[in-house]
């Protein structure tokens, strides 16, 4: 949400129920869910408790709406690389990669939002919760039929390898623990790609 004028004057210009949603993103991306009060998320947004419950029933609710969003934002990751490599999975593959790669700086800094929030709400019937799982589940398929579309043997093996990789990259730029972390994650991934379409060119040749 980046802009060239300053947060209140954009803000300002914002309808209310975006507004609120840009409040809350901002506070429980620097503060996290469960520290978060409804009448701290109405303050930043430059309106009332009142007006935030107009528009969502509970804070469950407005966390789950969040997530929505950035869910919304990875899924149209897909899109892209899809109509930027037409016809071509593997590309599409480290499209998504460097997608990843190119957004750990913010991790660094903030997290990854579907891993704090998962931290923060064990409960697997929070309807937050059942969004992110959702979303998983959904990206998961499409990785999967990348995989599938590049012929590569087992896909679901193949985009379980690579999701482990990407999600395995947020956590280590999180903590620290890995240098080069984007350079090391496209690396890795056009690794998995080429062990599994070379076993499938040995599997032929047998």
């Amino acid at each position: 949400m980046a802009s060239t004028v300053s947060r209140p004057d954009r803000v300002a210009q914002l309808p209310p129920r975006e507004r609120i949603l840009d409040a809350a993103e901002e506070l429980f991306q620097s503060e996290g869910i469960r520290r978060v009060g409804v009448q701290a998320i109405a303050e930043r947004a430059r309106t009332t408790k009142m007006a935030i419950y107009r528009h969502f029933d509970t804070k469950d609710a407005l966390v789950a709406e969040w997530l929505r969003i950035v869910a919304a934002d990875y899924q149209a990751a897909f899109d892209r690389v899809e109509a930027e490599h037409p016809g071509r999975p593997e590309e599409q593959i480290m499209g998504l990669a460097r997608f990843i790669a190119e957004g750990l700086p913010a991790i660094s800094h903030r997290g990854c939002p579907f891993i704090n929030s998962l931290a923060e709400l064990p409960d697997r019937a929070h309807p937050a919760r059942q969004v992110i799982e959702e979303h998983k589940a959904r990206q998961a398929r499409r990785l999967v039929g990348m995989c599938a579309a590049a012929g590569l043997p087992d896909p679901e093996q193949v985009a379980a390898e690579i999701t482990f990789v990407l999600e395995g990259a947020q956590v280590s730029r999180q903590n620290g623990s890995i240098d080069r972390t984007g350079e090391r994650l496209l690396r890795i991934v056009e690794g998995i790609v080429d062990r599994h379409r070379h076993r499938d060119r040995a599997a032929a040749a047998d």
